[in-house]
């Protein structure tokens, strides 16, 4: 007997996931799957099947030690596999910030639901209404791009794309786009229009597809480092900074260890030298990941338990 998942379940619907940070590693290999091809593939027990999985996912995760902290990135704080959060369309960071107003509907709301009669405020949208609604337009109304609207997407996406990029001739150049979000407007852009029943997408709705993209997804990807929108924090989960900081740590060792060939150095002392050097704090595993490299190459010869380097003759 085979036993059919959320995500098969959900097609042509919307799964909705909580607590997705604290998925198993095999269900996030699922989800990738299902992200990118809509589909779910099963080989077990003799059985061989492809299964349908075109459905919208709405998931929720919590940070880590259940605290944001803004001085680091998204990826950093959530800690999800990069390939998995650049999937979805829209990353919206929702932040705990006191507010007396917001504090005393919500608290009002809470309190209600344990009344005999439950005090709580009616949405403004019958349930029934919206449920019918939503199934009309998601069966009935298949909107395409107009000649104004495509002009649109690529204007802004040209846009994007020219924000990451800087003086210096372009040097220290950061992606603020990539053809995965272009393709995350369009996406946005036919779902507006499907919600006004519209059968043409038009320049109105790719506007308000690029502000939501801004004050979204655009926004989780800010680098807290420099302020800049850098779209690598959510495909590769590093930044363009950190790559570079790497690049030069592990060209100003290497000129190090070539000096020092046929001697024995404590991490310590090299990681001292390279903070003179570069004028820089290093972290302890970013030093130590340069040096396993090294270690791979034949350079070094890396003793974490003494914690010293041995640079080869």
């Amino acid at each position: 007997v085979m036993e059919s998942g959320a995500l098969v379940l959900s097609d042509l619907g919307i799964c909705c996931i909580d607590e997705f940070d604290k998925m198993s590693g095999t269900t996030r290999a699922i989800l990738h799957e299902a992200m990118e091809q809509q589909t779910v593939s099963i080989a077990k027990a003799g059985i061989i099947a492809t299964l349908n999985a075109r459905t919208s996912i709405l998931a929720s995760a919590n940070p880590v030690e259940s605290r944001y902290n803004p001085s680091l990135s998204v990826v950093e704080n959530i800690q999800l596999p990069p390939t998995l959060l650049s999937r979805f369309d829209l990353i919206y960071l929702i932040l705990d910030a006191p507010n007396v107003d917001n504090d005393r509907m919500l608290g009002q709301h809470l309190v209600g639901l344990y009344y005999e009669t439950p005090n709580v405020v009616e949405p403004p949208l019958d349930h029934g209404l919206l449920r019918d609604y939503i199934a009309y337009a998601r069966e009935n109304i298949h909107p395409e791009l107009s000649d104004l609207a495509s002009r649109e997407l690529i204007s802004a996406y040209i846009e994007m794309r020219r924000g990451g990029s800087h003086g210096n001739g372009g040097r220290g150049r950061t992606i603020s786009a990539t053809p995965r979000q272009l393709e995350s407007l369009i996406r946005l852009s036919e779902s507006l229009a499907r919600m006004r029943f519209s059968r043409v997408v038009t320049r109105t709705d790719v506007r308000e597809a690029v502000r939501l993209m801004k004050v979204a997804t655009q926004a989780a990807a800010t680098d807290p480092r420099t302020g800049r929108i850098d779209m690598d924090m959510i495909t590769t989960g590093r930044s363009t900074l950190e790559r570079e900081l790497e690049e030069n740590l592990g060209a100003s060792l290497k000129e190090l260890l070539i000096e020092r060939r046929g001697n024995r150095m404590s991490v310590s002392e090299i990681r001292r030298t390279m903070e003179e050097l570069l004028n820089t704090q290093i972290q302890q595993e970013d030093l130590t990941e340069v040096l396993r490299m090294f270690e791979a190459d034949g350079l070094v010869q890396y003793s974490e338990r003494s914690q010293t380097v041995f640079v080869r003759a």
